[in-house]
């Protein structure tokens, strides 16, 4: 896999750079500033894009908006996001649209070092790695008429975990019933939220995407 990283502070910036090689894969290109991003990312179009949200010179959105602006010449652009905090209204524009490999993780998640690979790897594939918090900011402004209040409690638990990034095997250990169980509550999901299995594997990450933006 070959991966770009955005990020001004230099100690984490060289950390993730020996995290990404020591999982056996190829930095491509490194920025520590907002402008450097997008030429960047267009010239080596990566397998995936590692963004801090808040880089100079303004600190305030700015490689946010390099992966915004990317992924309109790029649609298919993989991006894995870094925040100090969360920032419920950047999560919600990153994830609006439809789009397809995309995580928000916070930055002490980069400490656990097989989370954040696995979190890499899995949006490099075109699925969802949600630190657990950003997900708790992001249903709290979920609409009262959503379609996803149809849900049972069971339902939730098992959407909220698939947003987070994990198999049908980890939610059915995290929630202590088998992976059957799972695959049907799964299954009651995508029919509520008129998912048609015509989709194939784009109807979990449309399920998470629904989930976060109803």
């Amino acid at each position: 896999m070959r991966v770009v990283i955005a990020e001004d502070n230099a100690l984490l910036r060289e950390g993730l750079v020996l995290l990404v090689q020591s999982a056996g894969h190829e930095v491509a290109g490194v920025a520590s500033t907002g402008p450097e991003i997008l030429p960047l990312l267009l010239e080596h179009r990566p397998d995936a894009a590692v963004l801090d949200v808040r880089m100079p010179p303004g600190f305030r959105d700015e490689g946010l908006r390099a992966a915004l602006d990317a992924r309109e010449s790029l649609p298919d652009l993989p991006v894995l996001v870094l925040s100090q905090y969360v920032e419920e209204t950047y999560a919600a524009e990153l994830l609006g649209g439809g789009a397809r490999g995309v995580g928000y993780l916070l930055k002490d998640r980069v400490g656990r070092v097989d989370e954040f690979l696995d979190a890499l790897e899995r949006v490099a594939s075109g699925g969802t790695a949600l630190d657990p918090e950003v997900v708790t900011e992001l249903l709290s402004r979920r609409r009262k008429d959503s379609p996803l209040e149809t849900l049972t409690a069971r339902e939730r638990e098992v959407l909220q975990l698939m947003a987070e990034g994990h198999d049908n095997a980890t939610i059915a250990k995290s929630l202590v019933i088998t992976e059957r169980s799972v695959h049907k509550h799964i299954g009651n999901v995508f029919t509520k939220l008129e998912l048609p299995p015509t989709e194939g594997g784009h109807r979990r990450v449309r399920a998470v995407l629904a989930y976060l933006n109803g």
